[in-house]
């Protein structure tokens, strides 16, 4: 069987030991997902590809193409070791995604900064993932894979850097960041690039909130990508996954970056239609990894 972009591959999904990728069945036993990448892996289903989603590690496996799928500010070492080991795995060099390392709005104690800053958690999305791994962990009686974990935080937002509580630039689990949401008149913007391979789209969200978020937002519209953010992807090692940045001063600033987007319920009908768009460049990094 031909697929839309060639020959058909056998494709591994390699997921944390407790990460939980598809959800519970509904009343018509559907399967969901809280994750984008489960659009994109039906659409290559339907093209012929073979698709295995896998919670942890296995001693044997035969795969063409595996994607690098742990929910996890920090990928474990031994899921890095496992994934080089097959001829071709996306996203293999986003090992670290903390803020610290992928943040282009870091305040450092003493910076000139005078603008209204935001106080969050060097781990991806507050820590959530993590915690959650660590309480499935407890629940199979295994020990937690994230034992040092900080107290979950929300974001706090202050006028500046003279307003943060003392003792905040001294811890390893927080960060601080120049608070720069597009300014709308009736609200705050912030732009969301998604992609897979050469597949993308990137899109200006509106929201009454300061904290802009896709699921909570009064409009939204396509927006080009700035050649600093395609910079930026390279040196990350991102093949698959989505960047929220904003404009400042005329110029792209990341946010935020993450290597298992996700898939808001009241935004689902929207990110399926996406989904043949998305698969056509992950077929393209096939065709890539095969030359």
């Amino acid at each position: 069987m031909e697929a839309k972009g060639g020959a058909v591959a056998r494709i591994v999904v390699i997921t944390h030991e407790h990460d939980q990728f598809l959800g519970k069945r509904d009343i018509l036993l559907r399967r969901g997902s809280p994750y984008l990448l489960f659009d994109v892996l039906g659409e290559l289903k339907r093209r012929g590809h073979s698709v295995r989603i896998q919670q942890g590690l296995s001693k044997t496996h035969s795969a063409d193409v595996a994607v690098l799928h742990v929910d996890a500010t920090i990928t474990p070492a031994d899921y890095l070791d496992y994934a080089r080991s097959f001829p071709f795995c996306l996203n293999v060099g986003t090992a670290d995604i903390s803020k610290r390392r992928i943040s282009g709005a870091l305040v450092n104690e003493g910076d000139a900064w005078q603008g209204p800053v935001i106080v969050k958690s060097n781990l991806n999305n507050q820590g959530i993932p993590e915690t959650f791994l660590n309480r499935r962990a407890r629940s199979a009686r295994k020990p937690p894979p994230f034992p040092d974990m900080p107290v979950l935080q929300s974001y706090e937002v202050y006028g500046s850097i003279s307003d943060i509580p003392d003792g905040v630039f001294e811890r390893d689990d927080l960060v601080v960041d120049k608070f720069i949401p597009e300014k709308e008149p009736d609200g705050f913007a912030a732009r969301f690039w998604v992609f897979c391979g050469e597949s993308e789209r990137c899109t200006r969200y509106v929201s009454p909130n300061a904290l802009v978020k896709a699921s909570e937002t009064i409009r939204r519209e396509p927006v080009p990508v700035p050649q600093e953010m395609r910079q930026l992807r390279r040196e990350l090692g991102f093949d698959y996954g989505k960047f929220d940045f904003v404009i400042h001063e005329g110029r792209a600033v990341l946010l935020d970056a993450n290597k298992t987007p996700g898939r808001p319920k009241n935004l689902v009908k929207m990110f399926s239609a996406g989904a043949s768009h998305l698969a056509d460049g992950f077929e393209g990094l096939i065709r890539r990894s095969d030359a």
